[in-house]
């Protein structure tokens, strides 16, 4: 059938089907222009595990969505495709984190990396698999983007974006990232991974092309970041979720605040949404949870008047949502991981 035979053929008001599809949609890849690329990696998690089943447990639970947005209605005709998770990456990630454990056990104990051979050993591979994941999300959203798709990241921790940004940069002379999260992620090689999760905005740095980061959220940091940061003068704003709430009680309206927020961001822009951004009562069983934070409909404001600036969305991911059985990280994954796509939506 043709795509538009699909779209004719498709119910939006009946029941969502348990078709393998996000919310039950008709679609398959090749009929879609947004495209969500699964991402089931959490190696070097520091805390909460379980990450890696972000994307199933979100896919899962989509079919409780309604498709009608009012902010984008219809967008869902467009086509959106769930790409299948690899079981080779996911196998390859439940044989490295076990390893990644010890090794955080042997940090905490007090072990010392320069006189212990064998946990040199292990660190050289966890960081050799992280590379090879890297990779294999580079070559993906790569051949993606090559097609004229739209890709949504799903993971996984968010160290997982760094292959996408990488293919993003050979498309992109400049672009800026606005990076919802509850940390900076600005560590350098934390806890001897080169590829954390909390290094995943310094490591993106690195390439010359993202002129400009643009944080909202923030609350958990320490002070290497706050240093980088500095080091780093205009290339990094921060929005601290303690800032935020203090302008908000002194009567500044928060459509004021957002503004300033996207005044802050270039013509073309990625967004990295991290689930911990959102107040943990949405997201209780992420990875690293901390209190505060935003509301849903925050979030989904800053990205409604983002579109609405005219800048240009060229990508977007969604990470650190818990895997199965819990339901409900899923079911508001799900909802932050539809609005992406219609913010990424032509």
């Amino acid at each position: 059938m043709t795509k538009e035979e699909l779209i004719k053929s498709f119910d939006p008001n009946g029941v969502g089907v348990k078709n393998g599809n996000f919310i039950g949609l008709p679609f398959e890849e090749e009929h879609a222009d947004l495209i969500i690329q699964p991402a089931p990696w959490d190696v070097t998690v520091s805390y909460g595990a379980g990450t890696s089943d972000g994307p199933t447990n979100i896919l899962e639970a989509s079919v409780q969505l309604d498709l009608y947005d009012a902010d984008y209605p219809d967008f869902w005709k467009q086509g959106i495709y769930f790409r299948p998770v690899s079981m080779d990456m996911l196998r390859l990630c439940q044989k490295l984190r076990p390893l990644a454990e010890a090794h955080i056990d042997f940090l905490e104990s007090g072990g010392q990396l320069e006189k212990h051979t064998e946990a040199k050993d292990r660190l050289n591979q966890i960081n050799a698999g992280n590379k090879e994941f890297q990779t294999y999300i580079y070559q993906n959203t790569k051949a993606l983007l090559n097609q004229g798709k739209k890709v949504v990241l799903c993971g996984g921790a968010h160290s997982t974006p760094l292959g996408y940004y990488q293919s993003l940069a050979e498309r992109y002379d400049t672009f800026g990232i606005l990076q919802f999260d509850a940390h900076m992620d600005l560590r350098k090689a934390y806890e001897g991974f080169e590829l954390s999760h909390a290094s995943i905005m310094y490591n993106a740095l690195q390439l010359k092309q993202i002129t400009k980061l643009v944080q909202v959220g923030i609350r958990d940091f320490c002070n290497e970041e706050l240093e980088f940061v500095e080091n780093q003068n205009e290339r990094i704003k921060v929005f601290y979720d303690a800032n935020i709430r203090r302008a908000l009680y002194r009567g500044e309206h928060f459509k004021d605040i957002v503004q300033r927020i996207i005044n802050e961001l270039p013509s073309h822009v990625y967004i990295s949404f991290d689930i911990d951004a959102l107040n943990p009562s949405l997201c209780p069983n992420t990875g690293t949870p901390v209190a505060g934070g935003l509301e849903i409909q925050e979030a989904f404001y800053i990205l409604h008047e983002l579109k609405k600036s005219g800048r240009t969305i060229i990508g977007a991911d969604l990470n650190e949502v818990a895997g199965r059985p819990n339901e409900w990280d899923g079911n508001v994954g799900a909802r932050v991981l539809y609005k992406l796509l219609g913010v990424l939506s032509r």
